[in-house]
């Protein structure tokens, strides 16, 4: 194995070179545990901690590595590791953590598609679509929606299903797999050598059943069917990255029971695009789009123009959005706050030895 294989670049090789790294060896991250981590090279695989000074500067989660990061890293034993660095990353997928106002939950780094898995059975929810792809739009991931079990309908309920997703989301590839009847020849063409995949979707969805399906062995263990619900049991606890005998590069994650959205670049914006393409004909231009008289996002929704779903989904999203905004304000302030704190105590320390 090369590094390439593991999805190592030019820009990699160039940042290396520029911070004087070249001493370290490089790896990639394909797990993490409360401040351990696997780091993988082309030959070995090493368990490794943080040096002291990454631990102790760091000043957010983003500090930290994440499964998908490249890092510079020492061996100091036998299969044990420290980590030096980390590398520039180009994408960090994330979302809002569940029931932890305003802190962010990074899923993995360094991330160039992200496979949006949905099953078919009575769990299929086109609102949860849209979640995946603001979090993906807002992360510059290139989403592929992949619809799992559909063996469990006929030919035309998932005809009707595509119908409904192309109704609500324009541009995106929508693929459909079964695990009873290994159909995987279409998405394996598109899993390329070297890039990064990411799989998303909730619990029992049938994740891990694709990335055994693409390794062509059990990578993850995977549970048994319900007969009342026609879902599998989640089994899936961790993230971790998995290099395909065929090229790819994909990390699995745990289902995901809510999607909450931390989005400040514009990723709800790409996701509703045809929506807010109305906006420029309101009468207001700091319309919300809520309530006032004009808006021509509200007219489309009463003309029929917009899918009044879509719109729900997009008020929900937009609100969930303004309220991290608001959190993340509170934070920088906080911290503002406590920095100063901080430099007056030290100043105060230093005049007193005088």
């Amino acid at each position: 194995m090369k590094l390439e294989e593991l999805g190592y670049n030019n820009k990699l090789g160039d940042y290396r070179i520029d911070q004087n790294l070249s001493e370290l060896e490089i790896g990639r991250i394909t797990l993490e545990h409360k401040e351990r981590y696997v780091v993988k090279t082309p030959d070995h695989e090493f368990e490794a901690e943080l040096m002291g000074n990454i631990r102790f500067t760091a000043e957010s989660r983003y500090d930290f590595p994440a499964v998908g990061d490249w890092v510079a890293f020492s061996a100091y034993d036998e299969g044990k590791a420290l980590i030096h660095a980390i590398y520039p990353r180009h994408s960090i997928l994330e979302r809002k953590a569940v029931g932890k106002s305003g802190q962010v939950q990074i899923i993995a780094t360094n991330i160039d598609c992200a496979l949006i898995v949905q099953a078919v059975d009575r769990d299929f929810n086109v609102n949860r679509i849209e979640r995946y792809l603001t979090i993906c739009h807002a992360s510059n991931v290139e989403p592929l929606i992949v619809l799992s079990k559909i063996d469990l309908i006929d030919e035309l309920e998932l005809e009707a299903i595509k119908d409904q997703i192309i109704q609500r989301v324009k541009d995106i590839p929508v693929i459909a797999i079964s695990s009873i009847q290994a159909v995987y020849a279409q998405l394996e063409e598109l899993i390329k050598p070297g890039k990064t995949y990411c799989l998303l979707g909730s619990s029992g969805v049938g994740k891990s059943t694709l990335l055994n399906a693409l390794s062509g062995k059990e990578q993850m263990k995977t549970g048994e069917i319900s007969s009342s619900v026609n879902k599998g049991k989640h089994v899936t606890s961790h993230r971790e990255l998995i290099v395909l005998e065929s090229g790819g590069i994909i990390i699995d994650n745990p289902g995901m029971r809510e999607v909450g959205i931390a989005d400040t670049s514009g990723g709800l914006e790409m996701t509703f695009d045809t929506i807010l393409a109305y906006a420029e004909n309101c009468r207001y231009k700091d319309c919300s789009h809520l309530h006032e008289k004009g808006c021509a996002i509200l007219a489309a929704v009463d003309s029929g123009e917009i899918d009044a779903d879509s719109y729900a989904n997009y008020c929900k999203m937009e609100k969930e959005k303004m309220h991290y905004e608001s959190d993340a304000l509170e934070r920088k302030k906080k911290d503002k706050d406590f920095g100063k704190m901080v430099k007056n105590v030290k100043k105060q320390r230093k005049n007193s030895k005088f």
